[in-house]
């Protein structure tokens, strides 16, 4: 657990200002409490585990049960409006914004959704159902994704469109739009889908 918080101290830039970085705190503390064995022991831990994850959903807006399976260095950019399904997978260097939903589709279809390394999800974007995000992709805001997105992709618009790379610089040279080259998700996308 401490080997996790200290990652994510360096992840938010040992600022404890962000709300992002208070939430991650309570989601290691809860992933941290599984690890007791004792369930009898194990109780108090999960009481003060609910109580601090109610308060901080009241104080940042952002609800993040420690059922999701995160990878490493989850960086929640912008505080607020933020739900993550308990169901939902994600790798390691991914970015959400505000806004952002990722979960079930509704409730007749199962399943949340899988998403790669290095995903940068824009703000209000939404993932949705049982879907595969790949590698190196970018959710452009406001997006709706409601099917797979393979790796190094963009996807943009209502329901989501999936675009190449190689077309999304083509669409950046006609535009003017700046659109992340995959390699580092958060300094150049971050700064354009927020």
């Amino acid at each position: 657990m401490f080997e996790n918080i200290r990652e994510d101290w360096q992840t938010y830039e040992r600022d404890w200002a962000r709300q992002g970085f208070w939430v991650m705190l309570v989601y290691r503390f809860g992933r941290w409490r599984y690890r007791i064995e004792n369930r009898a022991l194990r109780w108090p831990f999960s009481f003060l585990y609910k109580l601090l994850k109610v308060l901080s959903q009241i104080m940042t807006g952002i609800d993040l049960p420690c059922e999701v399976q995160l990878g490493r260095r989850f960086l929640i950019e912008h505080f607020g409006g933020i739900i993550i399904s308990g169901d939902a997978v994600f790798g390691d260097d991914c970015v959400v914004r505000n806004g952002v939903t990722v979960g079930l589709r509704h409730r007749g279809v199962r399943g949340a959704p899988v998403i790669g390394d290095r995903v940068d999800i824009g703000a209000g974007a939404k993932v949705l159902g049982p879907i595969r995000i790949g590698k190196d992709v970018a959710i452009g805001a406001n997006a709706v994704v409601i099917q797979d997105v393979p790796d190094g992709c963009l996807a943009v618009g209502v329901p989501a469109r999936i675009i190449s790379r190689g077309d999304a610089t083509s669409i950046r040279a006609s535009s003017g739009a700046a659109i992340s080259s995959g390699k580092d998700s958060r300094s150049e996308a971050g700064a354009t889908t927020s």
